[in-house]
């Protein structure tokens, strides 16, 4: 959402981008410690911001683990989360992105009614026009994954919601990569063990 969109701040002289709130990503790259994911969520907790999707995997730096949160908020909250979670001893890197600056999808499964799907020939076309994979089919109930923008993933569920046939849900948190060319977590640990070697030598 842009500053003209958002409206909050319609009744300032001057728009300022950094009051309006809106979906930022953040990125975390830490040891896999444990416990430490308690302590980031603690971060949201005491300033009363709500996490909106996280997704933890093991990144491609081996003994890394990777964090991709969403909130919605200002931007100077975002900085001011970004900035408590990199104090942490065991985070090594923290950054936040807007949807333009990063590569995402999420995944979703549904179960559908099958005889819903059978009596109703808009299901099957709202199936399709979504790129959805039906991957098994029984007499009750077809499973039906879908991959995508966070965008496309709730336009199929909420179309066949309105149809009547979703039975169950569930979708995963979002997924992302940077557009940027450089590696910032990379460059970091480059940088680290740099500065390792010039204090040993």
């Amino acid at each position: 959402m842009d500053c003209e969109q958002c409206g909050k701040c319609a009744n300032l002289a001057e728009k300022n981008l950094s009051l309006c709130e809106r979906l930022y990503t953040l990125l975390v790259y830490s040891e896999n410690t444990p416990g430490l994911l308690s302590q980031i969520t603690a971060i949201f907790t005491r300033r009363q911001v709500n996490i909106e999707t996280l997704n933890v995997c093991a990144s491609s730096t081996p003994g890394v683990h990777k964090y991709t949160i969403t909130c919605v908020c200002t931007e100077d909250m975002v900085k001011m989360l970004t900035a408590q979670m990199e104090k942490r001893i065991d985070v090594l890197q923290a950054n936040y992105y807007t949807d333009d600056d990063l590569f995402m999808l999420e995944s979703a499964l549904m179960k559908i009614s099958t005889p819903v799907m059978l009596s109703n020939p808009k299901v099957s076309h709202v199936v399709r026009m979504h790129g959805g994979r039906i991957f098994e089919v029984n007499p009750t109930y077809a499973t039906l994954e879908k991959t995508g923008a966070t965008a496309t993933v709730m336009s199929l569920y909420n179309q066949l919601n309105e149809l009547g046939a979703v039975l169950q849900f569930v979708r995963s948190g979002r997924i992302c990569i940077t557009r940027s060319t450089e590696e910032r977590l990379d460059n970091y640990l480059a940088k680290r063990e740099q500065e390792r070697e010039e204090i040993k030598g």
